[in-house]
Formats: C-alpha cells, sequence, structure tokens
C-alpha cells in the first residue's frame, strides 16, 4: 500500500511540474494539498514519509481525529469543505489554512473562536490564514460567495482581527469538461487580478486554490497556485 502511495504522489507530482511548464510557470510555486478524505492511516503515513506535509479534510470530525494522531509529524491541515459554525471552534485552532471561508457569517463566527481558542485574550489570538470560497460558476447548489460578492466579503473580513485572506478558491462547475474547466479557473484569476489592485488593509490574493484530481492541470495552466488532489493519489489502494 504504502509503495503505490508513494508511486502515484510522484506521478501526480510529476504531472504538476509538466502542467506548470507547459503553461510557464515555476512547479515549486504550487503547493500541492493531498485530500484524505478516504484515505487509510497508513497511506497518510506513507505521504507524510514521502514528504508531502500539506494534507486536506473535508469533514472536521476526521480532521480532528488526524490531526491527533499525527500529532508532532510537521503536518499542516487544510481545511477544505463546508464549515458548520458549531464545529468552527475546535476546528479552527487545527488549521493552518482555511480554504471554504464561504459566507459572512462564518467569517465572524471563526474571528469569535479564535478569541476563545486563546482563553479569552484577543491580545494573544493568531490570525488565520483563509480563502473565500467562490462560487465561480453560479450554480445554485455550490456554496461560497457569488463573484459580484466577493469585493463586499474582502472588505468584510479586512475588519475581523483574528482573520486574514490569502486569497480565493472555487471549484469548476463541471470538473469533466475541460473547455469549461479553463473558463472558470480563468474566470477565477481574473477576479483575483481586478480585486488585487485595492485590497483591504492587510487583505492578500497571493493564492488561488482551484483544480481537484479530475482538473488540477487545467486549474495549473490557468493560474493555480494551490491544488487539491485526493482519488489521483490513492488509486489502486484499498479504502
Amino acid at each position: 500500500m504504502a509503495a503505490r502511495v508513494v508511486d502515484n504522489l510522484a506521478r501526480v507530482r510529476e504531472r504538476i511540474a509538466t502542467a506548470a511548464e507547459r503553461s510557464g510557470r515555476d512547479p515549486s510555486a504550487i503547493t500541492l494539498v493531498a485530500v484524505t478524505k478516504y484515505a487509510q492511516s497508513a497511506s497518510l503515513a506513507a505521504l507524510i514519509e514521502a514528504g508531502c506535509l500539506d494534507l486536506g479534510e473535508s469533514r472536521p470530525q476526521q480532521l480532528w481525529e488526524r490531526a491527533k494522531e499525527f500529532a508532532g509529524r510537521g503536518v499542516r491541515w487544510h481545511m477544505i469543505g463546508h464549515l458548520q459554525r458549531n464545529k468552527v471552534p475546535r476546528t479552527a485552532p487545527l488549521v493552518t489554512l482555511l480554504h471554504s471561508c464561504d459566507s459572512l457569517r462564518i467569517a465572524d463566527a471563526l474571528d469569535q473562536a479564535l478569541v476563545q481558542s486563546q482563553n479569552g485574550s484577543s491580545d494573544e489570538a493568531q490570525p488565520l490564514d483563509t480563502l473565500l470560497e467562490v462560487n465561480i460558476s453560479t450554480d445554485p447548489a455550490k456554496g461560497g460567495f457569488a463573484p459580484d460578492d466577493v469585493e463586499a466579503g474582502l472588505a468584510h473580513v479586512a475588519t475581523l482581527r483574528h482573520l486574514r485572506v490569502r486569497g480565493l478558491m472555487a471549484m469548476a462547475g463541471k470538473p469533466d469538461d475541460a473547455s469549461a474547466a479553463h473558463a472558470d479557473f480563468r474566470h477565477l484569476r481574473e477576479l483575483s487580478e481586478r480585486l488585487k489592485s485595492h485590497c483591504p488593509p492587510g487583505v492578500t490574493l497571493d493564492e488561488l486554490s482551484m483544480g481537484m484530481s479530475g482538473d488540477y492541470e487545467v486549474a495549473i495552466e490557468e493560474g493555480a497556485t494551490i491544488v487539491r488532489v485526493g482519488s489521483a493519489l490513492f488509486e489502486g489502494v484499498e479504502p
């Protein structure tokens, strides 16, 4: 199992490098987040041993368990799924980067949770790096800020002392359609570029988290700095 995971990881890294070079980009500027939703602990251990330390979870409870299991291993945990407000207090202190800040209500809840995690002392609370999730395809079944609402969302989050916006995140509406995925990812990049020129103080838009197992190469060609890859890393491995 471990050998297969390591082989898959090498293959994904090679494809990331090829996609980056094809679009004139430096492969080292792209972060691979391994999405571990269905993986066994042994597979996670193999990834960590191979130097893949950015791990992403979409379910808070599983993130809690795995953060405890792999404590002290240098893992940087990414929360990539929707986060309900009642799960914020336990999740926020464990996360290096939250990809799915998808509403102002969640942003406010995160800010309060970070204060509470420091025993109520706002002076000691460390800011959480976060990405605003954008419903770039405007699919009503998907979460996130509407593209036209992102600017106002950035302005609001900038007023919160304990959140630090680092960029935007999105999913393609039709990941199996390369042409449609290109259009969605290009739209997110162009939105980010347009807003960079007048970001509120404390907000940076350096990161674009876009692309999953079926479309991460397309995302890289359109400017992704972070790709979230799950199933491609665990092909041939029993769940």
